[in-house]
């Protein structure tokens, strides 16, 4: 089967979504499947790309780019630049080059029924839930209400449009919500991920709340006496504004470009035209300069601030579209909420499952199954939360296209009953078929698909791969190698691999799939000289008419 890794597309998340591509096409099944790699640039366009392209650190990396001095995305850029280097695919064409889509994408357009809309139109099916659950997953104001009505859970929360903040006292409606929500407020942007555009704001400091709201409307005010380092652009050396200018290009802490200046309409693509078009505004006249994203936000959500056990739980389902909570990650020594704390320092913690009572663990896991049921998402989903000092499991977040780097939580808890990272993606792969079939379209060919792969696993099943042992030391780095060659072999489809620690000469260990993501030896041996915790077995146990088809 020819699978097509769609990675990339016009919103934010889109960093976040080049790695997950780049671990689709490293982890993907050879033996079962053949990928083809698609990446959607931020105009929604369709382009081939080579493994090359994504060898890069970065998508903006991985881009042409211009002369300008400026690093850039691609919307900056002329369509004919990326049009040299990635020929255009048109959706029609798509079952010429694979028979279904894995969506690897994040954020609006990507994960909210859009990309899945379109992949329908032209019988193409793709992994991940379908238009319902994809709808529903990306509205976090929607999600709360309609979270409340599944389970009862009782969360205190507030929206205001961006024409009714406009036209609000700032001073005012900060203090209301202040009374209605207490301190500290979390401001968020309802369709973004990945901790873009959340902001906390811990006291009663109006500038910091008005910062924060702009943040996630994604606008930005210029004042002549007001906060903002651009309200001081004439005074600044070139080489500062051009420091600014950059920081704007970022998709996770900036405005990014394409931004409109409100007051005249004028859209700027480029951060080059961005300085020389400031310079002149700021020189002709002292009136407040608006801009605002392309995409921005229109409505604002808060809510009140959890005190509580943070956690993230998977949910995968079976043939029957029973759902099945996994075991759930703990995420401890938060120092923030952003997208650094998230995604590029090493500050926060995780363990599975979190460290409370096993009767709480699987209050979290019913609380999660329930509502990935009733909010009709389906194939799997990560669906975040609190667990409070009084027991209470309070839900927000589900995430239809979880992130996808090799050591995302997802793959973790699906590593705890014993799918590696290839068996991940195969079960993401078959379940995904199961369910498009579901939808009544096209139903003779997915039924054909389905039949086609569900038999070269009973296959794989009866005529097992030959064993290959990997061993390694007592050294990290040995530990470290060992995992890659092994994640290397498995998605190989040729050999069975397994992980051997050789401690001493009198001393070794087999290493099961679930202890492939622990980080050091040190963490390795202390795993191997406890028990395995209750809930995991059991975890393990109940998922077990599910892993058995892929192990």
């Amino acid at each position: 089967m020819k699978i097509g890794i769609f990675f990339g597309g016009p919103a934010r998340e889109r960093e976040v979504s080049f790695a997950g591509g780049r671990t689709a096409l490293a982890n993907l099944d050879k033996g079962l499947f053949e990928p083809v790699l698609v990446f959607v640039d931020g105009r929604g366009r369709f382009r081939l790309a080579s493994p090359e392209f994504l060898q890069s650190p970065s998508l903006r990396e991985a881009l042409p780019q211009d002369n300008s001095g400026f690093s850039v995305y691609d919307e900056s850029l002329a369509v004919n630049v990326l049009d040299a280097t990635l020929p255009e695919l048109r959706p029609e064409q798509f079952r010429d080059h694979f028979d279904l889509a894995f969506l690897a994408m994040h954020g609006p357009d990507c994960e909210d029924g859009a990309i899945q809309g379109l992949l329908e139109w032209h019988k193409m099916p793709y992994t991940g839930p379908g238009l319902v659950g994809s709808a529903v997953g990306i509205n976090k104001i929607l999600q709360n209400e309609l979270i409340a009505l599944a389970n009862g859970q009782k969360k205190k929360t507030a929206t205001i449009s961006r024409d009714e903040y406009e036209q609000a006292d700032k001073a005012q409606f900060f203090q209301s919500l202040v009374e209605h929500l207490g301190l500290p407020v979390v401001v968020k942007a309802p369709h973004q991920g990945s901790s873009i555009g959340v902001a906390i704001v811990r006291e009663a400091d109006l500038a910091l709340f008005c910062r924060s709201v702009e943040q996630c409307f994604f606008t930005m005010s210029i004042q002549p006496d007001g906060w903002s380092k651009l309200s001081e652009w004439p005074s600044l050396s070139g080489a500062e504004k051009h420091e600014l200018a950059q920081k704007m290009v970022s998709l996770d802490s900036g405005i990014s470009f394409p931004v409109v200046i409100e007051q005249t309409g004028e859209v700027i693509k480029h951060p080059a035209e961005f300085v020389a078009k400031l310079d002149v505004l700021t020189a002709q006249s002292n009136q407040p300069i608006t801009l605002a994203s392309l995409n921005a936000e229109d409505e604002v959500l808060f809510e009140e601030f959890i005190t509580g056990q943070e956690f993230s739980c998977g949910v995968i389902q079976d043939d029957d579209q029973i759902a099945i909570a996994l075991p759930p990650t703990e995420i401890y020594n938060v120092t923030s909420f952003d997208f650094d704390s998230k995604y590029r320092l090493n500050t926060t913690k995780k363990r599975i499952p979190v460290e409370t009572s096993l009767e709480n663990n699987r209050k979290i896991q019913l609380a999660v199954a329930q509502v990935f049921t009733r909010l009709g998402i389906n194939v799997y989903s990560r669906i975040d939360g609190f667990l409070t000092p009084a027991g209470d499991v309070l839900l927000h977040d589900p995430n239809t296209i979880p992130g996808m780097s090799p050591s995302s939580l997802i793959f973790k808890q699906m590593a705890e009953i014993g799918l590696n990272l290839a068996n991940s993606l195969t079960y993401l792969i078959r379940q995904s078929l199961r369910e498009r079939i579901r939808t009544g379209k096209d139903t003779f060919h997915l039924k054909h698909l389905l039949a086609e792969l569900d038999a070269q696993l009973a296959h794989r099943k009866a005529n097992p791969l030959p064993e290959r042992v990997i061993s390694f030391g007592s050294s990290d780095e040995e530990f470290i190698t060992a995992k890659q060659q092994y994640n290397e072999l498995a998605a190989s489809g040729t050999v069975l691999p397994s992980l051997m620690y050789i401690k001493s000469k009198q001393e070794s260990h087999e290493i099961p799939v679930n202890l492939l993501f622990k980080d050091t030896i040190s963490e390795l041996e202390t795993a191997l000289s406890q028990p395995r915790h209750p809930l995991l077995v059991e975890t393990a146990e109940l998922a077990r008419h599910i892993t058995e088809r892929y192990v």
